[in-house]
């Protein structure tokens, strides 16, 4: 259990890392028990190995030209799942990108993420997930969001919190200190999740930034901060319950860095062997989440590896039936991307829809 006490072990300021599983999935702090039943952590196994299967599909979809960019998941799993266990119908997701499992979670269904992600922004809409905001592709923009909609929720007398995730990256930007410090000020009940995936696109964290961990940018503005293993579920699932209740408790803010991999592609427009060594890639691959994690429930007896063939067999022709709904869904309408923002549209936006409808001409053979 992650209380006051354990925060205390764990200060950032001397770069200590709170970890519950080793990589081979054996319980390495003494008389640790977990807060989830067996039942319950069997389902987080299923979920993790659920989000992996649509990641991996997914990126296959892309390539076989179905749907445009996408950023994968993979080897960030841990974080979603445990996030999507803590997270309540009345708490505010505030989204960056990359946290897959977490919005299945909230609600989101899979069809709608394939929408997006195939260019139709139809499926921002998330009519199942209640108080989740939309992808936000503008680096850490999204955290003034939650910590405004965390203070409003305060001011409202609201018992709920706000999550807002953002990658290594994103602390490189203005916005990032700014939500940080307001929250601070204003006693804002958000939980800042930082998923460190060590690298900004192409840029690795050494060249982002000299502080000795990312947990620790927090502590300038006495918002209450650790690094977790961000490739453990226990320690993960730990430390976000601590979070959302201290937020609902006092009312302010913390800041959690959850240290991981990304094993995969920024996006899929992404070629990360021209930036990174396989052998870096081999030793993260040894702390894979879903390795570790399965490692534990064998050792505990309560999964076997047998039955996981028939169990992804079936994921598949799930995701494969949701993603066929999504190549099924009505055109975009072209109207939808221009009308809506001003009242009487601007002449370049003007130029630039008379450009495309031109373009749309061209390619159905309407204009010799």
């Amino acid at each position: 259990m992650f209380d006051h006490k354990t925060l205390n072990k764990y200060k950032a300021i001397e770069n200590k890392m709170y970890q519950v599983l080793d990589n081979e999935g054996k319980v390495i702090l003494k008389d640790w028990k977990p807060d989830l039943s067996n039942a319950e952590i069997v389902q987080a196994y299923k979920d993790l190995l659920f989000e992996r299967t649509v990641d991996l599909m997914a990126v296959s979809y892309q390539r076989q030209g179905r749907m445009f960019t996408y950023p994968p998941n993979l080897g960030q799993e841990a974080i979603h799942i445990a996030a999507g266990k803590v997270i309540r119908m009345e708490d505010w997701l505030v989204p960056a990108f990359r946290e897959l499992g977490a919005w299945l979670a909230k609600g989101v269904s899979l069809w709608e993420i394939f929408l997006y992600f195939k260019g139709n922004e139809e499926g921002s809409k998330f009519i199942n997930a209640p108080r989740m905001l939309p992808i936000a592709v503008p680096i850490a923009s999204q955290l003034l969001h939650a910590t405004g909609i965390a203070y409003a929720m305060k001011y409202n007398k609201e018992n709920s919190a706000v999550f807002g995730f953002v990658g290594d990256g994103g602390t490189s930007e203005g916005d990032f200190h700014e939500a940080l410090n307001f929250a601070a000020v204003w006693n804002a009940p958000v939980v800042f999740v930082i998923q460190n995936n060590q690298f900004a696109i192409s840029v690795p964290l050494k060249m982002q930034t000299k502080s000795i961990n990312l947990a620790v940018k927090g502590l300038a503005y006495d918002v209450p901060s650790v690094l977790v293993d961000g490739n453990d579920f226990f320690a993960m699932h730990d430390v976000l319950s601590y979070a959302r209740k201290q937020a609902l408790e006092s009312g302010t803010p913390f800041l959690i860095e959850a240290r991981t991999y990304r094993q995969g592609a920024h996006t899929t427009s992404d070629d990360p062997t021209r930036y990174r060594s396989k052998e870096e890639e081999e030793e993260w691959a040894l702390k894979d989440p879903v390795q570790r994690l399965k490692g534990y429930l064998v050792r505990q007896g309560l999964w076997n590896p047998g039955q996981e063939d028939e169990l992804i067999a079936g994921f598949k022709k799930a995701i494969d039936a949701e993603f066929e709904k999504a190549e099924n869904f009505r055109e975009y309408e072209l109207d939808s991307v221009f009308d809506y923002m001003y009242h009487d549209l601007p002449d370049e936006l003007k130029k630039q829809k008379n450009e495309y409808q031109n373009y749309l001409k061209l390619a159905k053979g309407g204009v010799k």
